[in-house]
């Protein structure tokens, strides 16, 4: 049982409209100061997960920080994980596995790159290796912090600062970093010599390339490949307003392509290139 009185949505909201316009190191400290030992950061090592453990380890070195290693993260995020720990001493960083009878059944069933060959197959992979191992994570917590921004994702736009998260017994979701910018969190990063993940960032897209020449082969890619190649042919000739690169995650980028008429959204990952959109 929780010993901290958990909020409603009514006082999440609330709290948002009183946050909005502070830095995400108050919100964290408030944050701390309610929930105290039953609030935990997740990260994924990305830019603002980073920025945040920063933030929150200054206001309590005994922060908790967790992270789900789905078994098939790059070399680059141990490495990170490594320097994280030098960095910070004492750090509280839990590193959750999958449930490893659950895996196995899965990869003796349809093999390790079962995502590779359908959706369903995908979300029966992500099932196993991030959802139920980020459930048992959230239990017993009151509150959990994580590192979306609005800029991140047109579905991103409307996020608060302080939500409950119905998905996962009502208990609060914490967004710090909400307003701010790409620009901003790197500014911060830069300004603070914040360790940062060798996918992201200068020299991220280099780095990306060279997973990307490791790609699997197979039907899978070759018909993701092929829808992508079919989605730029439809652009030819058109007047091209923006091409814009994003690091979305460890070893994954899109690259949206926007003319006169339809814009197009390009996934890149080590699992290959897919569309992930395509607006009128």
């Amino acid at each position: 049982m929780s010993s901290t009185e958990l909020l409603d949505d009514l006082e999440a909201g609330e709290l948002s409209v009183e946050f909005e316009g502070l830095e995400p190191w108050d919100v964290l400290e408030w944050a701390i100061g309610r929930f105290g030992d039953r609030l935990a950061l997740s990260t994924a090592f990305q830019d603002g997960d980073v920025a945040l453990l920063d933030m929150a380890y200054r206001i309590d070195p005994a922060i908790r920080v967790f992270s789900i290693d789905t078994g098939r993260l790059p070399q680059e995020t141990h490495d990170l994980v490594e320097e994280l720990r030098e960095r910070y001493p004492g750090l509280r960083l839990e590193l959750l596995s999958p449930d490893g009878v659950q895996l196995q059944r899965l990869v003796d069933r349809h093999g390790p790159n079962l995502f590779l060959r359908s959706v369903e197959q995908r979300l029966l992979c992500c099932n196993v290796r991030k959802v139920q191992p980020l459930n048992r994570a959230l239990a017993g917590l009151d509150c959990w912090v994580t590192g979306l921004r609005r800029d991140q994702w047109a579905s991103r736009t409307d996020i608060r600062k302080v939500e409950i998260d119905h998905d996962h017994d009502a208990i609060v979701k914490l967004n710090p970093l909400a307003e701010w910018t790409h620009d901003e969190v790197w500014e911060y990063l830069r300004d603070n010599d914040v360790p940062t993940h060798a996918l992201y960032g200068p020299g991220g897209e280099q780095a990306a390339l060279r997973a990307f020449r490791k790609l699997p082969t197979g039907s899978e890619l070759t018909r993701s490949t092929k829808a992508v190649n079919d989605a730029l042919a439809s652009l030819r000739e058109r007047p091209l307003d923006r091409l814009k690169l994003t690091a979305v995650g460890p070893g994954a980028f899109t690259l949206a392509v926007s003319t006169d008429g339809p814009q197009l959204t390009v996934r890149l990952d080590r699992q290959g290139a897919r569309v992930a959109s395509v607006e009128a």
